[in-house]
Order: C-alpha cells, then sequence, then structure tokens
C-alpha cells in the first residue's frame, strides 16, 4: 500500500487545488457588477448580422472532411516510423487505409465539397 501513497497525495492535491480555485472564484468574482452583464457580446462588438443568421453547409463539410484528413495524418505519424518492423502485410494495409480515403477525397472533390462559390 505504501507504493500508491505518492498517487493518492496527487489525486488529494489535484481536488484540493479544484476545489481552492472553484471557491475562489466564487468568492471573488463578482458577475452582478458587471459592466458587460446587459451587453450583447463581453467583448463590447455591437452584432452587424441577426443571430439567427444561416451559414451555408460547405463551411462544415470543409471543417469536416479538414478532421477527418487530420486524423489520417495522425495515423500515418506512427505508421511511418516503424514501417519497417511491420514488411510487407503493414504497407499492403496502409496502402489500403490510404486507397479508401483517396476515394473518398475524390469522392468529395467531385461532389464539390471543396468549392467555395
Amino acid at each position: 500500500m505504501i507504493d500508491y501513497l505518492p498517487i493518492g497525495l496527487q489525486l488529494l492535491a489535484a481536488a484540493g487545488l479544484a476545489f481552492a480555485l472553484l471557491a475562489l472564484s466564487s468568492l471573488l468574482g463578482r458577475p452582478g457588477r458587471s459592466r458587460t452583464d446587459l451587453s450583447v457580446y463581453e467583448c463590447g462588438v455591437d452584432p452587424f448580422e441577426p443571430a439567427g443568421k444561416r451559414y451555408a453547409i460547405r463551411f462544415y463539410m470543409v471543417a469536416m472532411l479538414f478532421i477527418l484528413f487530420d486524423i489520417e495524418a495522425a495515423f500515418l505519424y506512427p505508421w511511418a516510423t516503424v514501417f519497417r518492423d511491420l514488411g510487407l502485410p503493414g504497407i499492403q494495409k496502409m496502402s489500403l487505409f490510404i486507397g479508401v480515403l483517396l476515394i473518398g477525397f475524390v469522392y468529395c472533390w467531385r461532389r464539390g465539397a471543396l468549392d467555395w462559390d
């Protein structure tokens, strides 16, 4: 049990710090006296457009594609560091993975998901 003492002390210190920060923020913070409570935005800039403005779906499509290909890069880096140890089966599996992503990228490109008219 003595081996777990440092872990318990660290958890206790983290919980104490979290409690102390929450208590200090509630004691020192005065949201009722803030000058920005009644403003539209806390930065002080008046809105140019109504809040219910609709955004084009293309913005979200590009964001989703970015996340998809960012995850691809996250999978490629560990593979690239050990690809010689994986041999031919590792190269085949990664080629299949990249091929599926390439087909998806070409499909999105042909459908116009990347066009910003």
